[in-house]
């Protein structure tokens, strides 16, 4: 037997399966609509965490030190104003109204601050004269920034 009608025997062997099959199938049944469920409402945000630090610790912390260094330097140089850096950063503390944590972290960083300038200044030099103008300014510049960005 010659190889051509063996081939088309096989294919027609192979394809006769197909072939029985009814032409007028029915397509499957299609699956019923489901309610669609409501979109879910507007979600709250997140509330903030009442304990995280502000958006502007750091220029709180960084004012607490210049405070601390002002009430050191215009006391060694005897300027009437020398105690006024300890009740400004008193009325701060009580003003930001901080949880315990940020009332020692900003305490700390005004006592600090202090007792590193009264290692370096025991009296009045015209070095501590400069140092203080500078606190001085810098002191406006920070307290002028927070109060522009984060309200009164």
């Amino acid at each position: 037997m010659s190889r051509r009608p063996l081939v088309a025997l096989l294919c027609l062997a192979l394809a006769s399966p197909a072939l029985a099959q009814p032409t007028d199938r029915k397509a499957p049944p299609k699956p019923t609509p489901q309610p669609q469920a409501a979109p879910p409402g507007p979600v709250a945000p997140p509330q903030p965490d009442p304990n995280a630090p502000p958006p502007y610790e750091p220029q709180m912390i960084r004012l607490a030190e210049l405070l601390g260094a002002l009430h050191h330097l215009r006391t060694v140089c005897k300027e009437k104003d020398a105690d006024l850096w300890r009740d400004r950063l008193a009325a701060l503390i009580e003003a930001d109204a901080p949880t315990q944590e940020r009332r020692d972290r900003l305490a700390g960083a005004f006592n600090s601050s202090f007792r590193t300038w009264a290692r370096s200044y025991r009296s009045c030099t015209p070095a501590a004269r400069t140092a203080s103008r500078m606190f001085l300014t810098e002191t406006a510049k920070i307290a002028g920034d927070v109060r522009a960005r984060f309200g009164p």
